[in-house]
């Protein structure tokens, strides 16, 4: 008998615990027994699948939006007085200069005619911004404020109105929350386009009161001395200040800034 074709005519297991030895008669490296879950092959390719492929649709655009910057905003910054070259220049127009000085500075041009308004758009920072004079004159300002604030839709706390005050010595800065018309006929014509609301921001310049017995109504149609020029100007320099901060830092940091501001010393 030949004993090599014997051998080799019996099958032996590959795999050691078939048989219940404690070790391998026979060392197979290419014969081990593997069990593979189909479950786990098929969950691991899909993980596998989903790495190589990167980050969802759904969840890139969920990133870039968190990346984003939030948009601010518009605020509507109205300065008051009445048009016209006749009364360029006057204590009543304060409000117009103070608009003028800000559009300069921050080169947002007023070439453009909104709901009866000199009109301009820019940003402050990173804030839009919506610049007004109206030209209805003083006391009808209210026609042109109303219309304005409505189309835009911009809530009362972000519209700002400068004015000039009697009741304010000359070139002082007051920056306050909300409040009442104060007898200026401009402020009350808003009001009353509000609906009598009262709750929006105003920057009042004050150029003082008539001395003697001089009628209020020319004092305010008045126009400044050479002297009473350059302290305004400084006065616009803070007013413009206190709108950037106002704009960019919030109204606390601004009012602090504009209502315990000093004025420049008067020279003799």
């Amino acid at each position: 008998m030949n004993l090599n074709a014997s051998l080799s005519s019996i099958a032996i297991p590959s795999c050691h615990r078939c048989l219940h030895f404690s070790k391998p008669l026979i060392s197979l490296p290419s014969s081990r027994c593997s069990i593979i879950s189909p479950v786990r092959s098929n969950k691991a390719s899909a993980i596998a699948a989903s790495m190589s492929a990167g980050p969802s649709p759904a969840m890139e655009a969920t990133t870039a939006e968190s990346m984003e910057p939030k948009k601010k905003d518009p605020w509507l910054i109205v300065g008051l007085g009445n048009p016209g070259k006749e009364y360029a220049g006057t204590r009543h127009n304060v409000g117009f200069e103070m608009v003028d000085a800000i559009a300069e500075a921050e080169e947002i041009p007023m070439s453009s005619v909104s709901f009866t308004a000199q009109f301009g758009k820019g940003f402050i920072g990173d804030v839009p911004v919506m610049l007004a004079k109206p030209q209805t004159f003083m006391n009808s300002s209210g026609e042109s404020v109303g219309p304005l604030v409505s189309y835009y839709k911009i809530p009362l706390k972000q519209v700002l109105v400068i004015f000039d005050d009697l009741d304010l010595p000359f070139a002082k800065l007051r920056l306050l929350p909300k409040g009442g018309h104060g007898g200026q006929n401009g402020m009350r014509s808003i009001i009353n386009h509000f609906k009598g609301s009262v709750d929006f921001p105003r920057l009042r310049i004050g150029i003082g009161r008539p001395s003697g017995k001089m009628d209020p109504v020319q004092f305010v149609l008045s126009r400044f001395t050479k002297q009473e020029r350059e302290e305004l100007n400084f006065t616009f320099q803070r007013g413009l200040e206190a709108v950037r901060i106002l704009l960019l830092e919030g109204f606390n940091k601004s009012a602090t800034f504009v209502n315990t501001a000093k004025r420049i010393e008067q020279t003799s």
